[in-house]
């Protein structure tokens, strides 16, 4: 099996066994994405068998998240040292270890240490997939091709995690949500050393010891104050939580600025757009999980769906984001400039939520029309970023390089909910008559529980308006979200226009440029 470990300067394209290789890699990227919302209509069979507090039940939810936002930097800098080939079997190892405890977790904290472990494998999972596949398609036109495969699987992911969890535990226990895992592991372990290459950095340097606790300390009080916003509000200790991790951030920059060898060396940022496309990559993430905050409510809390057929029906707005990625990436190769679609991506995606700020009380339909654009948009936007950020990226930087983009996204994800949640809870509060009991005020749950507790039409009344609350919510954020997009439109016309991706022969350039000076000053 060869060995990638500097720069192709001349790219050839890659043959069947490549296209192969990038099948398989995407294996582990479905289930790790899956794994973001496979356990949405798990919970309440879990709560029956294993009986957690209502803050074990959290961890149960949050520690995946938690472990993979706070090592995706960690583990992208390891695969440049060690092989990114290596640590992705060893991730899918981990991954399918974790995945057997969890199925047969027989207690909340064996469940909670499970999906921690889960969170370890998935985060050497999610950027050494991204690198091997800069690696594979060296190729400048092919890997735009692949990345949108990659970007349009990892999409997808999220929406059919939720669903399968909803079909398994209709069938089988809950223990089967994690157990999915395991043959799709097996079989990356099986093929993963046939098929791909290894490849890393040739002169990795001194590991950066001291970057690893800045880089979690810097992510993990943003991403927890992020995340507890929505539900409980701006409480001071989110907002403190959020302030350390930023000082953080500020210590772990300057840490890479002045590293011999840093974990993320600041000539990634040196032209090529790759900062610009961490920024949009955040942007994307922020529309698509703060609209999900709302729809996946509103599917089951308004309409009044069951979990299953909420799942079934979230599963419509994900048809286009198979067709999305790749018709832009073919608009790219075609001769449009990367900026106009990607600018164009991010106007579908605001029609998306300009769409969704006319939904009613009664609108599927609409919903699910608002929430295809929306998707569309991001895929078409996220492929190509993707593809601009590798390209401009050294391959011997490529795990690094991936890692970033992927926290960014962590980031993006949790302040979308933590921002249009706000926005969302502030109207609905707003909107409730200031007859209703004090839980119905909180959130649109609280209300129904209310509701169910009252005779009669009083309960029904409290309903509706609880209902009517929570679209006027939706319809707010949705409004703020189509402002924020409509930005980025703006922000990526004037980006990205000026940028020009380096091809493989100048990236070696880059690449050696960077080793010269590794600390970027």
């Amino acid at each position: 099996m060869r060995t990638v470990t500097g720069m192709t300067t001349n790219p050839h394209p890659a043959g069947r066994r490549a296209w192969t290789a990038l099948a398989v890699l995407m294996l582990p990227l479905l289930l790790v994405s899956m794994d973001v919302s496979v356990l949405y209509f798990a919970v309440p069979a879990i709560s029956a068998d294993l009986e957690p507090s209502g803050t074990q039940q959290l961890w149960i939810f949050d520690i995946y998240a938690f472990a993979v936002a706070g090592l995706l930097m960690t583990m992208g800098s390891v695969g440049d040292r060690i092989g990114r080939r290596r640590l992705l079997l060893i991730g899918a190892a981990a991954f399918g270890a974790a995945s057997l405890a969890a199925a047969y977790a027989r207690s909340a904290e064996m469940l909670i240490a499970a999906r921690a472990l889960l969170g370890i494998g998935g985060a050497t999972l999610m950027p050494s997939t991204l690198a091997l596949v800069r690696s594979l398609f060296t190729d400048p036109r092919q890997r735009a091709r692949a990345i949108a495969v990659w970007s349009g699987v990892m999409t997808a992911g999220v929406a059919l995690g939720s669903v399968l969890s909803g079909v398994l535990v209709e069938f089988f226990w809950w223990g089967s949500v994690f157990l999915v895992n395991l043959p799709a592991m097996v079989l990356l372990l099986v093929l993963g050393p046939v098929l791909l290459p290894e490849s890393k950095d040739p002169s990795p340097g001194r590991f950066d010891w001291i970057g690893i606790p800045l880089s979690m300390a810097a992510v993990l009080p943003v991403v927890y104050g992020l995340k507890e916003i929505p539900s409980d509000g701006w409480h001071v200790r989110y907002v403190m939580s959020v302030t350390v991790g930023l000082l953080f951030a500020a210590l772990f920059v300057q840490r890479q600025r002045t590293a011999a060898s840093p974990m993320i060396s600041p000539a990634l940022f040196r032209g090529g757009g790759f900062g610009a496309a961490v920024t949009l990559n955040l942007v994307t993430m922020f529309a698509m999980m703060g609209s999900a905050f709302f729809t996946t409510q509103y599917l089951q809390s308004v309409l009044g769906k069951s979990a299953m057929e909420a799942a079934l029906w979230a599963l419509v707005p994900s048809v286009p984001i198979g067709f999305a990625a790749p018709a832009a990436t073919a608009l790219v190769q075609r001769g449009v400039h990367r900026a106009h679609v990607v600018t164009a991506g991010f106007v579908c995606a605001a029609s998306g939520f300009g769409l969704l700020a006319f939904a009613g009380p009664d609108s599927l339909t609409l919903v699910l029309v608002a929430c295809g654009v929306l998707a569309s948009g991001v895929t078409m936007v996220m492929s190509q970023i993707m593809d601009l950020a590798l390209g401009a990226a050294p391959v011997e930087r490529a795990g690094s390089a991936a890692s970033l983009m992927e926290t960014g996204a962590e980031f993006g994800g949790a302040l979308g909910m933590a921002v249009l949640g706000s926005i969302g809870t502030a109207v609905y509060r707003r909107e409730m008559p200031d007859s209703a009991p004090a839980e119905a005020h909180e959130t649109l749950g609280g209300a129904l529980a209310a509701a169910g507790q009252l005779p009669g039409r009083a309960g029904d009344a409290l309903a509706t308006a609880a209902r009517e609350a929570f679209t006027q919510g939706m319809q707010g954020a949705a409004l703020a979200g189509a402002a924020v997009l409509a930005g980025a439109a703006v922000l990526a016309s004037v980006t990205l226009r000026r940028v020009r991706v380096r091809e493989e022969a100048g990236t070696e350039n880059a690449g050696r440029a960077g080793h010269a000076s590794p600390s970027g000053v």
